[in-house]
């Protein structure tokens, strides 16, 4: 079966990060996953890492989720306007 993979890259503190998790879970989508960075930047340049001391709220998150290309595809046109440009990356895989 193909699905259709996609990573949306947030900010820990980024109101998105739960409204769009909340919205794959009520609307089913096969499988989600947050993930959070220990280090990294974006398109401002600025690095952003946690560190043993520090409380961030500013850390890199990954949500990524699968699902039927047309389910995935749906979801993002949902988003399309919260969703800054760049921040989202796809590809196709097969799932055994």
């Amino acid at each position: 079966m193909q699905v259709k993979v996609t990573r949306v890259y947030l900010s820990e503190d980024s109101p998105l990060l739960q409204e769009l998790f909340d919205y794959l879970h009520e609307n089913k989508i096969k499988g989600a996953t947050v993930f959070r960075g220990v280090k990294g930047f974006g398109a401002s340049g600025a690095t952003r890492e946690a560190r043993f001391i520090d409380m961030h709220y500013e850390l890199p998150m990954i949500l990524e989720f699968f699902d039927e290309p047309k389910v995935v595809d749906d979801v993002l046109h949902t988003f399309k306007e919260k969703i800054d440009g760049g921040r989202v990356l796809q590809w196709l895989a097969e799932v055994n």
